[in-house]
């Protein structure tokens, strides 16, 4: 039985496949590529602790790996074991760090967050002063929204730092994103997890799931020359593309490549080759992968 609020959308049968949004967002992020998994998988995708829709946290997660704690719970609350996990920007670290744990059956992870070098303090207060901007604007423009996302111009120039086609995103989906990123409850403490370094993903060689990690070239908020080489190195056997001309949210630059990278991936790993593995139609044409 499908469900859908803000906490949760759940619908579909067969293995199970968790979506894990990135920070400030909520599950509304997999939207485009929601009808293009469903016919394959359960697909579960429920709104983080702290966000915008999702519960409120039962204690302040002091690092990501309490962040997966939490996670983990809400996993438990559902009755999800082991799942196929696709996650964004720190849903991507949430799902390795859910794969070190014996979670996942397999992941994509998707610029994954919590990447970035040990030493490296100017990218970290790159991040958050790039998300503090964000905010800030978003609240002294809230009266204005509707008119000013209206523009399909307006929304690829407002977005540009986390998708290289923001004039995609409806117009209505635009509102309830910015709004959303007003209204996390966590942003202080995931900056602090970033400061003290807790916020990193670490023991990378522990991972045990099959593996991908994709990056679009166009990411302007997680540059992958600075935060992919670590998954790259320290990830068993992981799998790596290049997502020629897309950003750092992907799923509305093109839905039909992210639905189709997700389902095969998480098939092959199943060794499924039935017919119900057939490609998903690639509505996303025209972008291109590297493997690495």
């Amino acid at each position: 039985m499908a469900e859908l609020s803000p906490a949760l959308y759940r619908a579909g049968a067969g293995e199970p496949l968790v979506l894990i949004h990135g920070f400030t967002a909520t599950w509304r992020c997999w939207l485009p590529v929601l009808g293009l998994l469903v016919p394959r998988f359960e697909v579960i995708a429920p709104t983080l602790h702290g966000h915008d829709g999702g519960p409120t946290p039962p204690v302040a997660a002091r690092s990501l790996a309490h962040a997966a704690d939490h996670f983990e719970l809400l996993l438990d609350e559902l009755g999800v074991g082991t799942a196929h996990l696709a996650g964004n920007s720190m849903g991507g670290a949430l799902a390795l760090e859910l794969a070190k744990r014996g979670r996942a059956r397999s992941v994509v992870a998707i610029s994954p967050g919590g990447g970035w070098e040990e030493l490296d303090r100017k990218e970290v207060e790159r991040i958050i002063r790039l998300f503090k901007r964000t905010q800030t604007s978003a609240r002294m423009t809230e009266r204005h929204h509707e008119r000013l996302l209206a523009r399909p111009g307006f929304r690829k120039i407002g977005m540009r730092d986390i998708m290289a086609r923001g004039h995609l995103v409806p117009a209505e989906e635009a509102v309830l994103m910015t709004r959303s990123s007003t209204r996390c409850t966590v942003v202080g403490d995931v900056f602090a997890t970033m400061r003290d370094g807790s916020g990193r993903v670490v023991d990378l060689d522990q991972v045990k799931a099959p593996t991908l990690v994709a990056w679009g070239d166009k990411d302007r908020l997680l540059p992958m020359d600075r935060h992919a080489n670590r998954f790259r190195r320290e990830i068993p056997g992981v799998r790596f593309e290049v997502m020629h001309g897309l950003g750092h949210t992907p799923m509305w630059d093109a839905p039909g490549r992210i639905a189709e990278l997700i389902a095969d991936f998480a098939s092959a790993a199943s060794g499924s080759s039935n017919g119900q593995a057939a490609s998903v139609t690639a509505a996303g044409a025209g972008t291109g992968s590297t493997a690495g």
